[in-house]
């Protein structure tokens, strides 16, 4: 008995150790998403408690953090705009629910089979936008609506840093935090043990009081004021097509994200492996209860689960409790976020924006595998000019048109001997993508002479190819001088099979 004691006792004081650490890394990002999602501070913590409280404590990934993601930032400022903050709570809640029902159905496993270039190239294309607008709000200033009027508004920013003193007081705020999490992450590992988000608040919030500068601070209404449960008006929303599409979109980049996360982590530490159905259910969990209290949607998210793993936690008690010390902080002191200032956060989410670029990886991905390197980068580009849904449909169409193109490869041999038959023999997947390479070998082809096609090499032969071929064969037989035949030639030496078009 006392053997298994030691070990356990091992085991809690390393969770509650890990714990702290990870509420100190999500407070300030929970507060930040938030106010960078257009939605009160508190809302932030709220969905950062039920990651902690009710997801942690569901089967699934045993090591893996939940909370408000920057990933979906962009997504939820748009649905806010759109539908406006009362309506969140259902959106939330209708993507939640799907997230269960799909985890019911065992579909969990499947959104692994989603493009990695997809998956870069959205988080990419998040990050450009959420660097785009942050800098916005680190000077005080109202961002554009969409992402290239972000991009396009910049120049006019940096003048207006040039002609407006409160303007730059607040920029300084933000790029101070920056500057502190860049040193911060060169400083050793003991000490980076206190997080360099939260350090780089604490510093800014400290230099502003003590410099008595006028900048926007968090607006602070206490958390059962924050909370807005979705009344019959906003449950009769979910009939718009709108609104149903931003469920689709919530449902399926959170679920991509939670997913993809579960497997970067499971390389992180050697305990149990994640149940992808079972973890796609608790996610769905966390979303239905954000969703009744009106709050940000929830995914699992890497830094914090990475800093959990790294801070020595063995079981699911640390992130349960991260929740806990959320849950203490913002029912003890809501009032510390009041003397935050916003562009602090700001340049904390854009220090996180960054992270989500790929720039060590496009390189050699762009060497090695030019075709991922493509989709990524559309897949980006069009996030930052059209919206994040749509953006990752395109990436997702290229994904299959890339995969298609690759996979419809086909070999096309002729054997001429100068004299007799030309025996053209067809090998691989013979689809209309090769068609064009396909028809103009054949049309190349003598019409002087008989021709033995051999399509037994054939993996796949689409409709539009057999009718082409068909088709070919039918103007050898009208114009050549010789009969032409379409047929399969089989190995065997005792007989072989003809298809059929014109002479047998």
């Amino acid at each position: 008995m006392s053997s298994l004691t030691v070990p356990l006792r091992r085991a809690l004081r390393t969770d509650l150790t890990a714990s702290l650490v990870v509420f100190l890394v999500a407070l300030p990002l929970c507060v930040g998403v938030a106010v960078a999602s257009g939605v009160p501070a508190e809302l932030g913590l709220v969905t950062g408690i039920v990651g902690g409280l009710i997801t942690g404590l569901l089967p699934g990934s045993s090591l893996q953090v939940s909370g408000p993601a920057a990933g979906l930032t962009v997504l939820v400022y748009e649905a806010v705009n759109a539908y406006g903050l009362p309506a969140l709570g259902i959106i939330v809640l209708a993507a939640g629910l799907v997230q269960l029902a799909l985890g019911a159905m065992k579909l969990g496993r499947w959104f692994r089979a989603i493009s990695v270039a997809v998956v870069e190239g959205m988080l990419a294309g998040i990050g450009l936008v959420i660097i785009a607008g942050q800098l916005y709000a680190m000077a005080g200033a109202k961002a554009p609506a969409s992402g290239l009027g972000k991009i396009a508004g910049l120049p006019g920013l940096a003048a207006e840093l040039v002609s407006s003193a409160a303007a730059l007081s607040a920029f300084v705020i933000g790029a101070g935090s920056i500057v502190v999490m860049v040193l911060w992450a060169r400083m050793p590992a003991r000490v980076r043990m206190v997080p360099g988000a939260l350090v780089a608040v604490g510093v800014s919030t400290a230099v502003a009081a003590l410099c008595g500068m006028r900048v926007a601070k968090v607006q602070v209404r206490g958390l059962l004021g924050a909370i807005q449960p979705p009344g019959p008006a906003e449950v009769g929303q979910l009939v718009e097509i709108g609104v149903l599409g931003t469920v689709v979109a919530f449902t399926l980049i959170a679920s991509a994200e939670s997913l993809f996360s579960a497997a970067a982590v499971d390389r992180l530490h050697d305990g149990p492996r994640t149940d992808y159905d079972k973890e796609l259910m608790a996610q769905g969990a966390g979303n239905t209860l954000c969703g009744v209290l009106g709050a940000l949607p929830m995914t699992a998210v890497i830094v914090r689960s990475a800093a959990n793993v790294q801070a020595g936690a063995k079981t699911k008690a640390s992130r349960v409790l991260h929740g806990v010390w959320l849950l203490l902080f913002a029912a003890l002191l809501p009032a510390v976020l009041g003397v935050i200032p916003v562009a602090a956060l700001a340049g904390v989410l854009v220090y996180a924006g960054f992270k989500l670029l790929p720039l060590t990886q496009l390189g050699p991905l762009w060497r090695e595998h030019r075709g991922e390197a493509v989709i990524l980068m559309v897949t980006a580009l069009a996030i930052v000019a059209v919206n994040m849904f749509e953006g990752v449909l395109i990436g997702l169409g290229l994904a299959i048109v890339k995969t298609a193109w690759e996979t419809s490869h086909i070999q096309v041999e002729v054997l001429d001997h100068g004299h007799g038959p030309v025996r053209a023999t067809l090998t691989g997947n013979a689809t209309f993508l090769r068609l064009p390479k396909m028809l103009d070998t054949l049309e190349a082809l003598p019409i002087d002479r008989p021709i033995e096609l051999d399509l037994l090499g054939l993996r796949h032969l689409d409709h539009a190819c057999l009718t082409a071929l068909t088709a070919w064969a039918e103007r050898h037989d009208t114009e050549g001088t010789e009969p032409v035949r379409l047929m399969a030639i089989d190995r065997s030496p005792r007989h072989r099979h003809g298809l059929g078009s014109g002479h047998n």
